[in-house]
C-alpha cells in the first residue's frame, strides 16, 4: 500500500517530533517541512532524501495528501487563513492541527477551499523533538474532525503504534486540562518536592536526583496495581502524627499545596481507609487551611 506525502507546517518539537516518527513507522513517503527560517532546524530528519525544508509558506506540494498544522494555538486560526490563500486544496487533502483543546472550526477557512479538517492531538510530552518520537508507541491521540479526516488520523494512529481517543468537540477544554495537570504540572510539584528536601539538609544537587528514582516507582506501581493500590506513606496508613509534622515544616504557599493535594488523597482513599482515621486525616489538613 502506498503511504502518503505529509506536509508540515511549524518545525518545532512537535513537528518534529511527529514528523519523525512518521518517517521511522514509514507512515509517510514523503515530508516537507515549511519554516520561517531560511535554514532548517539541526534534527537529523533533514538528513532523508525524503524530506524538503521550504522556508516561509507556499502552496503545498501537489500530492500532498495530510497536512498538519504544527505551531502554538494562539496562530492557528490566522496560519488556516494563510494558507488558505495559497489556493484550493491538493486533491483530498485532510488538514490537522495539533492542538489539544482548539475545536475544528479554527480550520474553517481550510474547509472552505476543499480541505477536509481534523484535529490530531498526542498526549505525550515533546520535551526533544528527537528522543521524543521513541514515545510515540503507545501514546494515545485524540482524532476528531470531518470523516476523512478522521479515517486518516486513525490510519495514522494505526502506523505509529498510537491508541485512539474519541473526545467530544465541546468538552476539549476540560481534556486538555487533564493533559496540563498529569504532565505539566509534575515539575512545579517535584519543585516544590526539591525545596523541601533541601531544607531537610540535602544537598541541592542531589536533590532532584534522589527524587526521580522514586517518581518511577510511583508510577510504575500505578500501571501495576492501579491508582488507589499504588497510594503509600502516612495519608495511606492514616498517620496524623507525622502529616502534623510535615505541615509545622512546611512554610506559605508549600504547605498549602502540601494540605490541598493530601485532602485529594484522603478523598481517594476512601474504602481504602479506616472511615474514622480518613476524616481525622481530612480535618487536620482543613485546619491547616483554615489557619
Amino acid at each position: 500500500m502506498s503511504r502518503p506525502n505529509v506536509s508540515i507546517i511549524g518545525p518545532g518539537r512537535a513537528g518534529l517530533t511527529l514528523g519523525y516518527a512518521l518517517l521511522r513507522a514509514g507512515a509517510a513517503s514523503s515530508l516537507t517541512y515549511f519554516g520561517r527560517r531560511p535554514e532548517p532546524p539541526n534534527h537529523p530528519i533533514f538528513d532523508d532524501d525524503d524530506v524538503e525544508y521550504v522556508y516561509g509558506l507556499s502552496p503545498l506540494p501537489r500530492r500532498t495528501a495530510a497536512v498538519f498544522l504544527a505551531i502554538p494555538d494562539a496562530v492557528v486560526s490566522d496560519l488556516a487563513i494563510a494558507l488558505a490563500e495559497q489556493g484550493g486544496s491538493p486533491e483530498g487533502c485532510v488538514a490537522f492541527h495539533l492542538s489539544g483543546v482548539l475545536a475544528t472550526d479554527v480550520l474553517t477557512p481550510l474547509h472552505e477551499v476543499g480541505y477536509s479538517v481534523g484535529s490530531f492531538h498526542i498526549l505525550q510530552a515533546f520535551a526533544h523533538p528527537v528522543t521524543s518520537a521513541a514515545r510515540l508507541p503507545g501514546s494515545f491521540v485524540a482524532v476528531t474532525g470531518e470523516p476523512g479526516a478522521t479515517a486518516m488520523g486513525r490510519a495514522f494512529c494505526s502506523d505509529l503504534g498510537c491508541p485512539v481517543l474519541s473526545v467530544p468537540e465541546s468538552r476539549r477544554p476540560s481534556y486538555h486540562a487533564a493533559a496540563v495537570m498529569a504532565s505539566n504540572f509534575l515539575p512545579a510539584l517535584l519543585d516544590v518536592a526539591r525545596r523541601a528536601l533541601v531544607a531537610g539538609g540535602v544537598d541541592a544537587d542531589e536533590a532532584l536526583p534522589a527524587l526521580l528514582p522514586l517518581v518511577r516507582g510511583t508510577l510504575a506501581n500505578i500501571e501495576e496495581v492501579g491508582l488507589e493500590a499504588s497510594i503509600t506513606g502516612p495519608l495511606a496508613r492514616g498517620d496524623i502524627d507525622t502529616v502534623g509534622l510535615h505541615l509545622r515544616a512546611l512554610q506559605g504557599d508549600d504547605r498549602t499545596l502540601y494540605a490541598r493535594l493530601g485532602m485529594e488523597l484522603a478523598r481517594l482513599l476512601q474504602g481504602h481507609l479506616d472511615e474514622d482515621l480518613r476524616r481525622s486525616v481530612l480535618a487536620r489538613l482543613q485546619a491547616s487551611l483554615d489557619n
